[in-house]
């Protein structure tokens, strides 16, 4: 039988509480314990954490952790830290301490000194960001990664069917991504339950899994008929079947769901993967489908609503700046494929406007980027903030698409997301300002582990 379970944050810091609402409360300790309890050179005046958010003006200090002789520690001054979970930090520092992050320190002006130090744990970057967060990795590819004999193989989980040897994941890693929501392919209708993962670390799931059964897989469109053909004749395989129109794939997608419901009342209706479309209903796994074009999002929404499903989001979803209204009212939140520069993106030749990221913040509309996991430089995640920014939208939202959205919308913002004390210390270090034409990732911390050094490979 199915089972899932909700991911918890572990903090290695004493006075590090965790409230019914989720936001952490900090207690009170003096910079001079920190920087003693690192064995670091003096650190800028203020520390700034709260359950409000990060401010520079703010003084609230966590405990890190007792050290141990083989404790991995890191302490990284920028010119400027973006937590995405408040404002930014001028003059910043950040601890790590065994790949939690344990302290974040801000001066209310900026600091422009510079360390004198030489300790090979310290490093110094113009800008430091969380790790950015994709929801809509296409890292997952081979047709046998999805059940073929059913379209609605919802029982299925694609953590079995990881390759970590690809050379993908450390792609992505060295790009800034540092954890993806890994889905089947969308040959299916419902093609599974995806998992969040960490884009590197020991080639094993048990190293590298934040979040299982993160969300239940679906698609729209052309794709999952593709193959299908319409019943004629003695049928020579099973891809004889439905769906082989768009009408098919809603079919498919409604009966399982009417089964589902069904199987509630009637024990002798039960049937494989029924439990997972029920906790879809009550709102215990969230639900991801694939639609490029309006008539599919528009689609998506409906049956949102008809089946009353609380938390879904529209992936790809190039054309989703054409239905305000309805976004609004079925409160769905929407991930964008990567932008082009000529407009039109993906297999479905969707149509997606630079401005369509401000529409959505204007809107109120729970949003977030994706890189589809591309080798083209131009199209993975962290050029997407830039390219929505040259359409309005301000650097703050542009970061939390990348950052906290994705991290609250696969239910893992208790971990990843944000530069707040306890979290998994999943960082990027940049040479500049974020997401800037002239700015680059130089550098990613994942887990506490110095993946790419500023210092060499840069």
């Amino acid at each position: 039988m199915f089972s899932f379970k909700s991911a918890t944050a572990v903090s290695p810091n004493r006075v590090l509480n965790h409230s019914t609402s989720g936001m952490a409360h900090i207690g009170v300790l003096s910079l001079a314990a920190i920087a003693g309890s690192l064995s670091y050179h003096s650190i800028p005046a203020k520390l700034a954490l709260g359950a409000s958010g990060l401010d520079a003006s703010t003084s609230a200090v966590a405990e890190p952790a007792a050290a141990t002789p083989a404790a991995q520690k890191w302490l990284i001054r920028a010119d400027e830290v973006h937590t995405a979970a408040g404002a930014p930090l001028r003059g910043g520092v950040i601890s790590v301490v065994n790949g939690k992050i344990a302290a974040v320190v801000g001066a209310p002006g900026g600091d422009d000194s510079k360390s004198d130090s030489d300790d090979e744990n310290t490093i110094e970057v113009f800008a430091v960001t969380p790790g950015m967060i994709d929801l809509g990795a296409r890292l997952v590819t081979h047709p046998d990664a999805v059940e073929q004999s059913t379209e609605a193989a919802v029982w299925m989980r694609v953590s079995d069917s990881l390759d970590f040897f690809h050379t993908g994941w450390d792609r992505e890693l060295r790009s800034g991504v540092t954890a993806v929501l890994a889905s089947p392919p969308d040959n299916d209708v419902m093609g599974g339950l995806s998992c969040v993962v960490k884009t590197g670390g020991a080639p094993e799931l048990e190293a590298r899994l934040v979040k299982q059964d993160a969300a239940l897989r679906g698609s729209m469109g052309t794709q999952p008929s593709m193959g299908n053909t319409p019943a004629s004749g003695t049928p020579q395989n099973f891809y004889v079947r439905r769906p082989a129109t768009r009408m098919g794939v809603e079919w498919i997608f409604r009966k399982s769901f009417y089964d589902a419901i069904a199987a509630q009342s009637d024990p002798e209706r039960d049937f494989e993967g029924a439990d997972v479309l029920q906790a879809v209903m009550r709102g215990e796994i969230p639900m991801s489908v694939q639609a490029w074009l309006t008539q599919d999002i528009r689609t998506a929404i409906f049956l949102k609503e008809e089946f009353k499903i609380p938390h879904m989001w529209v992936d790809a979803a190039a054309e989703a700046w054409k239905e305000p209204d309805l976004l609004v009212r079925s409160k769905i939140g929407v991930v964008f494929p990567p932008f082009s520069f000529n407009g039109r993106v993906g297999r479905e030749g969707g149509f997606l406007t630079f401005g369509a990221a401000k529409e959505m913040h204007e809107l109120g509309v729970n949003f977030a980027f994706s890189g589809h996991g591309t080798r083209d430089v131009a199209g993975r995640l962290a050029q997407q903030p830039a390219l929505a920014m040259r359409g309005g939208l301000n650097f703050q939202a542009a970061l939390r698409a990348a950052t906290i959205n994705p991290a609250r919308m696969a239910g893992v913002d208790d971990r990843l997301g944000s530069i707040e004390v306890g979290k998994d210390a999943d960082l990027v270090l940049w040479s500049g300002r974020p997401f800037l034409p002239t700015s680059r990732v130089v550098g990613v911390i994942l887990n506490g582990e110095l993946v790419l050094d500023p210092r060499k490979d840069s």
